[in-house]
């Protein structure tokens, strides 16, 4: 007997339709949850700043303002001080090198070297009559040992002869001693003197280099005390222009004090003050330009002075061909100094958004008519552009002005 199959109500292929629809239904509805609860705010386009990120090269650079001053610079110190006798070159004239600038009087001081002078030339007569001393008794000493010698040409035959004679028994044996003594005594005399001779000669040429040294040192330090008096008038070392404070005759400048300089005309460098965070980077040789009566100039960094005073240190730069015509000492100028070499980076300008940003994340449109908020990495910074480290491809498009009215929305339409 057959028996009746009842139909199944859920089959699998039933419930597997079902559950594809009810995914899909949540899908839809969890989309248009996520996509209502984005914060979005519309704004006029025609107020925001657009860019473009590029590649290109990235150049880090500071911009500071450095004063003009004179590439060669003689000071003018009083070496001796003393009273203004008389002022010959005012502040601004040309000199000449060896040109009086001022005459200086000071009476102690002419009294000093006079005494000191007085002084050194008795010391350099002393050597000079022991120098005399010396050669008069190397004369005498010559003049003993000639003495000697003669009356040894005298003896010696004397001696043979009455030699000859005293054994012939012709004369006396006391005539013979006498004779014998005689020649004999002159001849131990003339060993003992030429030894004395001989000594007093070594010594005499040791003194005599010791009393030429003492003499030439003396008569320097004589001539060096004469030339003490020559620094009462200040003279010009080069030629160039003089500047100097308001001097007055009769006006008492101290030993040592500055009373001006002279600048050599027509050789300028540029002295530039930089905040002590740039140290580590400004090192000698890099470049620099400046903007004078519309022309560019290059000029490159020569020294770097290694010390630091409320923060800042200098360098000296010079212009790398010519010098700006025109230009005057303390002129101030502004310069944009290259921290190195460029390098190819990715690049975005410097704009208003980073100060909302910290340049952690910026709003990317995405070619339609929407702006979305993006997390970025950004790197080093010029006057003109960010280095983008992460985040931004080049092509892409990004807002760049102030982001103040923006609040804290992810999106931007228009």
């Amino acid at each position: 007997m057959d028996k009746i199959i009842s139909k199944k109500k859920w089959t699998y292929k039933k419930i597997s339709y079902i559950a594809i629809g009810v995914f899909f239904a949540v899908f839809i509805v969890s989309f248009l949850v996520m996509y209502k609860s984005k914060s979005t705010l519309k704004i006029d386009p025609e107020k925001v700043a657009f860019s473009n990120v590029e590649r290109g090269d990235f150049q880090e650079y500071i911009v500071q303002q450095g004063e003009v001053v004179t590439g060669r610079t003689y000071f003018l110190d009083a070496v001796e001080g003393g009273n203004i006798t008389k002022i010959f070159k005012e502040s601004g004239d040309k000199v000449k090198q060896g040109d009086k600038i001022v005459e200086l009087e000071n009476i102690n001081l002419r009294l000093s070297i006079l005494g000191q002078e007085n002084s050194l030339s008795e010391q350099i007569n002393h050597i000079r009559t022991t120098r005399l001393q010396l050669d008069q008794n190397f004369l005498a000493n010559k003049q003993e040992l000639a003495q000697i010698e003669n009356q040894l040409q005298i003896l010696k035959p004397q001696f043979k002869r009455d030699s000859i004679l005293f054994k012939k028994q012709l004369i006396s044996k006391q005539v013979f001693e006498r004779t014998e003594a005689d020649y004999k005594y002159n001849l131990k005399r003339k060993v003992f003197t030429l030894r004395a001779f001989e000594s007093d000669s070594i010594s005499r040429v040791l003194q005599l280099k010791q009393l030429h040294s003492s003499e030439l040192s003396m008569s320097e330090n004589l001539n060096g005390v004469r030339k003490i008096l020559d620094y009462l008038v200040i003279k010009a070392p080069i030629d160039g222009q003089l500047s100097s404070p308001q001097l007055q005759e009769g006006q008492n400048i101290n030993k040592g004090e500055r009373i001006g300089q002279v600048d050599i005309t027509g050789v300028y460098k540029v002295r530039v003050p930089i905040d002590e965070l740039y140290l580590s980077k400004i090192r000698k040789g890099l470049r620099a330009t400046t903007e004078i009566a519309n022309k560019t100039y290059e000029l490159q960094i020569t020294y770097v002075y290694p010390n630091i005073t409320n923060g800042r240190f200098d360098v000296d730069m010079q212009f790398m061909e010519t010098i700006p015509k025109d230009i005057k000492r303390g002129q101030s100028l502004r310069l944009k100094i290259d921290l190195g070499n460029p390098s190819i980076a990715t690049l975005i300008p410097v704009g208003g958004f980073y100060q909302s940003t910290g340049g952690n994340w910026i709003y990317v449109a995405d070619g339609t008519n929407k702006a979305v908020k993006r997390l970025i990495r950004l790197g080093r910074r010029n006057m003109a552009n960010y280095e983008v480290i992460d985040g931004l491809n080049p092509g892409e498009r990004v807002i760049i002005s102030s982001y103040s009215t923006f609040g804290d929305n992810e999106e931007l339409i228009w």
